[in-house]
């Protein structure tokens, strides 16, 4: 019998050398996001041990103890404004992050993204740890908790511009709403796995939950370091001379051009689109950001859920939003219409979530229906604009083969999305003693409001195209 060439080594050449580079550098940027969300969400599940009913815990015959309520509670974090002082520490970052992205942007257009990662993501290890580190130091001043969490919501803001610009530079607007639909379920995985890795130590030394995921993010800085090509013209620089001024494109849609100068600020601003698609990720992201930090408490308030059992729950509402993420990039892949497939969703959105709240909770079968249907409505459009929009906004025909806008195109975007991120909590947490129906009220009002800024937006561009035609 005839020997013929193994089934995995045929598969494996039918792929070509670019198709590979790119599955290397989606796989890689996957796995940078995944360790920048991971290493954000230790400080949630740490909370419930910071504050503690210590009255159900047994009391150590080797220590002192002045109060039976609060002796195991670790201070500043032992007093009766204890969710004030979270909220204080949930809002340094969130603000923090939401300026910062604004200037991210543009250092990440006039630095190497290699570097600029590498560096970042060494940076946020290190913040992280040092909140840790606050548990064996025996440190118990909320000043430093509260600098370390601005510190970090800053060095944070490198991840998603970079990682954004590293795939908008590798893959064509044809694909790029469901490759980054795939894609961007990394923030949902970084959540799972930093839930799962600070609840290993939470209980025992809750210093670890930040360490542990401190680690990692760093030692996947290093990873970034040696392995992460920004662009295809990097790819192509040994083989094709790096002097040439020109683009190098795999795809007819895909341009990079190494000698083209950095956008401007205010140059990014007047890209059609960039200031609409920002308005409406402020509210869509104000919406979904509220959910993340309410919807645990809301479901155990409501449905009467134990503290774990809720934030299982919850959890579908994540999963919700990567099938609505990845529903999202195929419908606009396959209209070409990012705009409308947003101001879709956001419509039917709105209803869904006034349903929510008023029969959400009849039933186990009818919560958990509702919370996938919810999430993949208010997160899909969130995820589309921070992904393929913005990829392809940084790359508009108005900048002329100028492939230096990504980053800060992405900056501007998700900023202001940001920005919408740190209200919604905040409002929620004013709104909530009047009744979860005002907080829900809010929260269409925002939807509603999304959908009319792209629908402003969609207007003013059928006013211009038949401006040029006549």
């Amino acid at each position: 019998m005839k020997s013929s060439l193994a089934p995995g080594i045929r598969l494996i050449t039918n792929f070509s050398r670019d198709s590979w580079y790119r599955g290397f550098i989606l796989v890689l940027t996957f796995l940078f996001y995944t360790a920048y969300h991971l290493s954000r969400k230790p400080i949630s599940i740490v909370k419930s041990e910071l504050h503690r009913n210590c009255s159900n815990i047994i009391q150590p015959k080797d220590i002192n103890i002045t109060n039976n309520v609060t002796w195991c509670d670790w201070p500043p974090f032992d007093q009766d404004n204890y969710q004030t002082l979270f909220g204080v520490l949930d809002n340094c970052f969130l603000v923090a992050y939401a300026i910062g992205m604004f200037f991210s942007g543009i250092f990440g257009e006039r630095l190497p993204l290699r570097y600029y990662l590498s560096i970042g993501m060494l940076m946020s290890g290190l913040f992280t740890c040092l909140f840790g580190l606050g548990f064996y130091w025996n440190i118990h001043s909320l000043g430093y908790y509260a600098f370390v969490q601005v510190m970090n919501g800053l060095v944070q803001t490198t991840g998603w511009p970079a990682v954004v610009a590293c795939v908008g530079n590798w893959f064509g607007k044809g694909k790029r709403g469901f490759i980054m639909g795939v894609w961007n379920s990394h923030t949902s995985v970084g959540n799972i796995l930093g839930s799962l890795i600070a609840g290993v130590f939470v209980s025992t030394a809750w210093g670890l939950s930040f360490i542990v995921p401190g680690i990692i993010i760093a030692c996947t800085g290093v990873l970034c370091f040696f392995f992460l090509v920004e662009t295809p013209l990097l790819r192509d620089s040994s083989i094709v001379d790096p002097s040439i001024n020109g683009a190098i494109s795999t795809e007819p849609d895909v341009i990079v051009e190494e000698h083209s100068e950095a956008i401007s600020f205010l140059g990014a601003l007047c890209i059609p689109g960039v200031v609409e698609f920002s308005l409406c990720l402020l509210f869509a992201k104000l919406v979904s950001y509220t959910f993340l930090y309410w919807l645990p408490l809301y479901i155990s308030n409501v449905a009467h859920f134990e503290a774990k059992e809720a934030g299982d729950m919850s959890t579908l509402f994540d999963v919700g939003g990567i099938l609505g993420g990845i529903l999202a990039g195929l419908v606009s892949d396959y209209t070409g219409g990012r705009a409308t497939t947003c101001c879709v969703m956001l419509v039917v959105a709105a209803p869904m979530l006034f349903l929510y709240n008023y029969i959400g909770q009849r039933s186990l079968g009818t919560t958990i229906g509702m919370l996938l249907l919810c999430g993949a409505l208010v997160n899909g459009p969130y995820a589309l604009i921070t992904t393929a929009v913005s990829a392809d906004l940084g790359t508009h025909e108005s900048l002329k083969g100028n492939a230096r806008a990504l980053s800060t195109v992405t900056a501007i975007i998700d900023g202001t999305g940001s920005i919408g991120a740190a209200l919604g909590p905040l409002l929620a947490g004013v709104i909530s003693p009047s009744g979860w129906n005002n907080v829900f009220y809010m929260l269409i009002s925002a939807d509603v409001l999304a959908c009319l800024v792209r629908e402003q937006s969609l207007s003013s561009r059928r006013c211009r195209r038949e401006a040029k035609l006549s």
